[in-house]
């Protein structure tokens, strides 16, 4: 399946994502899916046509601007410490591409959704703790602190985190924390930590950076997977 370009100007600065579109006229549920902290590369550009495939227009969205060589460690890890230094324009970043999305003419606003991975995990959550109007956000190893922590009833979807309990971007301190903000903001959620897993679980290619605490796991990969087909046929409907 075809990719088209979405283009989204946010405060001067230009972001190109790619959208898979199912077959007929629509209005469609949308997916988000937001790339990890190495841009919008190869494997975050194959999500959205497996998304498509079941009926789902999908987006996988730029949060690094046109400027940004995703083949470039140097050129994205510096595109992630602005983030990092600026982590407000995370959330607000994240809203305008949902937002975006969601004024396209073939997009049911109505039944919108997000995944996301790394990064782009902790993106899907700022996507919740904005209190956008996503049915679901799921996030695999994202990481899970944040400068703003959810208010009471600010999300009314569902929210799915996959962890890894040796993942040291998002260590156990921070599993507990997430779960304890969710709960005092009275949020759907689901939590899976699954034990010996670290981070990047959900890329067969995730040894090849070479880093400590980044590795492939194929249970977490398909289980994590699976259960977001599961959550999305349901509230997408």
């Amino acid at each position: 399946m075809s990719l088209q370009p979405m283009d989204l100007e946010h405060e001067g600065v230009a972001f190109r994502g790619a959208v898979a579109r199912p077959a007929g006229e629509g209005p469609f549920p949308a997916v988000l899916v937001m790339h990890s902290a190495v841009g919008l590369n190869a494997f975050y550009r194959s999500k959205p046509a497996l998304l498509a495939e079941r009926g789902w227009l999908a987006v996988a969205t730029n949060l690094y601007g046109d400027q940004v060589d995703v083949a470039s460690e140097a050129s994205y890890g510096a595109a992630y410490m602005e983030y990092l230094q600026s982590p407000e324009k995370v959330r607000e970043r994240t809203i305008a591409w949902f937002e975006a999305i969601a004024a396209r003419p073939d997009v049911d606003a109505s039944r919108m959704a997000a995944i996301g991975y790394c990064f782009g995990g902790h993106c899907v959550l700022e996507l919740a703790r904005g209190g956008a109007e996503a049915k679901a956000v799921v996030s695999y190893h994202g990481t899970l602190k944040t400068h703003a922590a959810m208010e009471p009833g600010a999300f009314k979807g569902h929210i799915a985190a996959y962890c890894g309990a040796q993942d040291p971007y998002a260590p156990m301190e921070d599993i507990t924390a997430l779960r304890k903000e969710l709960e005092a903001a009275g949020a759907r959620y689901a939590m899976h930590v699954f034990a010996e897993v670290a981070h990047g679980f959900t890329d067969p290619d995730a040894a090849k950076h070479g880093q400590p605490g980044i590795a492939y796991d194929a249970v977490a990969e398909k289980v994590s997977w699976a259960g977001t087909l599961a959550l999305l046929d349901e509230v997408l409907r």
